[in-house]
């Protein structure tokens, strides 16, 4: 007995040093002073839970990557350039952007293409249909990439549709993240493989990837959702952003078409802003500031996460004061406890304001959509919280066409149709439990 209880005591110091160290090492290289703090709380007072999770989310910028990024081989170089100078000699940019634009345009490191045609996917049925429909139609080459990936009834009509077309001769490039897919069984990979498809893991451990996951969880019910359906030359800005990511994951790059080639009737003006832990810039935080910034009459973003940083948060503030219809619509029901707790510590802060507020009731909330005024709408992965700011790997496809601008507020006003407006009430009047646990979660906002 004497000796489990040394054991134990042994284990337990030794534990609680390697989370001093690890707090140390928070401290001297997270991103923000506020992410320090966080971590190296949690990381001193819950050494079991947290250790584990630094080990795979708190490493600085995930180096491997940002050192892969900056040293760029010349294939990818030769690519990137390739595009921009394509798009200019076919007159496929936006030669005339406002100063708000030509600022997204630097993050993005992508000009705005023209002759693009899209079409708005709402929920998983269709979406999925037209995904299925377009894999049955591709004749040259296949390129997937997804956070979750399951083996269920979904997950094998991709797997079976993938290999059919992989035996017909088209290659097929498959790209997972062995985290959001942990589930996914050694079997599905390899019948893959076996097939021809070229597939890999994307090493999930130095950043998350794309997300894009079902529309129906027996837990919420309904599965709230939105894709886009993009056609012409900003396909291959999106393109390029697999290819980076491939070659992370393999050090090769794939065998693409890189040729742009315009919509057939296609008139839209679209720009793909991808964003990560390796930019130089926080891309997507500065994304949002900038869009907040752009809006003089209406500012809607829907998300399935609330834990902003305090550049977006201020943002959004000044927008409401400068008379700006500023609404933001998350989910009810919570799939992350802790997030949905943390986002309940900021209705003190927006809602006196005139942010409005908006709690999706009739399923989970799982879009990521903003539009800005009557002339820009977005589509993409990115949510509003710092995980998305400054750690994950995110894709955000921005559109200029009228028409698509007008379907995004169309939906999103059925979308508010089916929310309640939330009040301040909903927090004040609640538990001081609650509150204390709200606050707490507020403590790990920085890693959230």
């Amino acid at each position: 007995m004497d000796t489990i209880i040394t054991l134990l005591a042994i284990t337990v110091l030794l534990v609680e040093i390697l989370g001093i160290l690890a707090a140390v090492h928070a401290v001297m290289n997270a991103r923000t002073s506020q992410g320090a703090a966080a971590w190296a709380i949690a990381l001193v007072t819950l050494p079991f839970i947290t250790l584990g999770l630094y080990a795979v989310f708190g490493r600085n910028k995930f180096q491997g990557y940002v050192r892969m990024r900056n040293r760029r081989d010349a294939v990818i170089h030769h690519l990137s350039d390739t595009l921009q100078l394509e798009a200019d000699n076919q007159n496929l940019t936006r030669k005339s952007i406002s100063e708000a634009n030509a600022a997204l345009v630097k993050l993005a490191g992508m000009p705005i293409l023209g002759f693009n045609q899209s079409r708005l996917l709402i929920n998983g049925q269709e979406t999925f249909d037209r995904l299925f429909e377009d894999i049955a139609a591709a004749r040259s080459y296949i390129l997937v990439e997804f956070y979750i990936v399951n083996d269920d009834h979904l997950g094998r009509r991709l797997k079976d549709r993938l290999i059919r077309k992989a035996q017909d001769g088209i290659s097929v490039f498959f790209l997972y993240d062995e985290i959001g897919s942990y589930q996914l069984p050694g079997n599905y990979l390899r019948e893959m493989q076996q097939a021809g498809i070229h597939v890999s893991a994307f090493h999930s451990t130095r950043g998350k990837t794309n997300h894009f996951q079902l529309n129906f969880h027996p837990r919420f019910g309904h599965w709230r959702d939105t894709h886009v359906k993009i056609e012409g030359p900003v396909v291959k800005a999106v393109q390029f952003c697999f290819a980076e990511d491939w070659h992370w994951a393999t050090s090769r790059v794939p065998d693409l078409n890189w040729t742009l080639t315009p919509s057939p009737g296609g008139t839209e003006d679209a720009l793909v802003v991808a964003s990560g832990p390796a930019d130089t810039l926080e891309t997507c935080g500065l994304m949002f500031v900038q869009v907040i910034n752009m809006a003089r009459e209406r500012i809607w973003i829907a998300s399935p996460y609330f834990v902003p940083d305090l550049q977006v948060l201020s943002a959004l503030k000044l927008a409401v004061l400068r008379g700006v219809d500023v609404r933001i619509m998350l989910p009810e029901k919570a799939d992350h406890r802790t997030v949905h707790l943390a986002s309940f510590s900021y209705y003190p802060n927006i809602l006196p304001v005139g942010i409005d507020l908006y709690r999706y009731t009739a399923g989970f909330l799982h879009q990521k959509v903003f539009l800005v005024d009557h002339h820009c709408a977005a589509v993409g992965t990115a949510n509003l919280d710092n995980r998305s700011f400054r750690l994950n790997f995110e894709l955000t496809l921005l559109n200029y066409d009228a028409a698509f601008v007008g379907a995004v507020a169309e939906m999103l006003e059925e979308d508010f149709h089916h929310s309640r407006l939330v009040k301040l009430e909903d927090y004040t009047e609640r538990s001081f439990l609650f509150k204390l646990a709200v606050r707490s979660a507020r403590l790990l906002a920085p890693i959230l």
